[in-house]
């Protein structure tokens, strides 16, 4: 059998068994999905691709009128997506974000902890309050809602097919291997893969799968110029984002190995590619894959 049978093959299978879509039916919270046009995130991609595949978005943001800008993309194309604002390290975000998906959809199947941003600083010129908003957004924010959204989660399998449920958490190669500038990003990303690996042991048992995802070279505003003038507001202040003097590469879809020597698919990822790993972890294609940390590097 030729490649290219094969793929038709696999194509034809998916086709037959998931008809009208990998998460038809299903609810999914997805957390930092706006981006601005000129630099698309995983998030908003995330948010689109679920839609396709037959998934009930809750998309939030920290701007709620951005968020409701991606519904309304989801829902020109025919999905069904509801918007909630709101800063994912506040208080009351975890109970203000489940009740409006319990109130509009009854359930909850999956969550993607996406939201973050960086602050980057050298270690010993870093203040507090740069370590301290890293730790709280990209550790504390996902552990809140994780834990407030266990009594729809943690449902003991009855009689019949269990419902697909699991947990995505965004972590970064950052995490996995340090990186100059980011310790507090660093040290953040390293805590979700041991928190991740813990929910899997504890929640396994309702069928539950937990998985991280650590992405390397993305193009999204995070990995954007800091020139641009991207930049994010955090109880006042703003913080700047990107990374000084990043070029944008001049294509995506083809290799350039003396641009991106470390990569061996020579070229960055797009948020699409980045958000297609995200949905291989959501659906039943990783029914048997949990406590895992998915590298989405090129290689790197």
């Amino acid at each position: 059998m030729s490649s290219s049978d094969r793929l038709q093959q696999v194509a034809n299978h998916l086709s037959n068994n998931y008809s009208r879509g990998l998460l038809n039916g299903e609810v999914a919270i997805i957390t930092g999905t706006y981006s601005s046009i000129d630099a698309i995130g995983i998030g908003r991609s995330a948010a689109l691709l679920f839609a396709k595949e037959g998934a009930k978005v809750v998309v939030s943001d920290l701007d709620e009128k951005k968020a409701q800008s991606v519904v309304d993309e989801i829902q020109a194309a025919g999905g069904d997506a509801i918007a909630v604002g709101g800063d994912v390290g506040a208080d009351d975000f975890p109970a203000k974000i489940l009740d409006a998906t319990i109130k509009r959809y009854g359930k909850l199947n999956h969550i993607v902890n996406n939201a973050g941003f960086t602050y980057d600083r050298m270690l010993h010129t870093m203040p507090d309050d740069a370590w301290d908003i890293i730790l709280k957004i990209h550790v504390r924010a996902p552990f809140r809602l994780i834990r407030a959204a266990a009594p729809f989660m943690r449902i003991k399998p009855g009689a019949g097919t269990p419902e697909n449920r699991s947990i995505i958490n965004v972590s970064s190669t950052s995490g996995l291997h340090g990186n100059v500038g980011q310790a507090n990003y660093a040290a953040a990303k390293s805590a979700v893969t041991g928190f991740t690996k813990t929910i899997a042991k504890e929640w396994g048992a309702f069928g539950v799968r937990a998985n991280t995802i650590a992405f390397g070279y993305i193009l999204t505003r995070l990995t954007a110029a800091k020139e641009e003038g991207a930049a994010i507001e955090i109880g006042g202040k703003k913080v700047a984002l990107g990374i000084p003097g990043a070029k944008a590469p001049a294509t995506t879809s083809s290799a350039d190995p003396k641009s991106f020597p470390l990569i061996p698919l020579a070229r960055p990822g797009t948020a699409d590619e980045a958000a297609a790993a995200m949905l291989f972890l959501a659906s039943p294609l990783a029914s048997y894959v949990t406590g895992h940390t998915l590298e989405v590097t090129g290689g790197r």
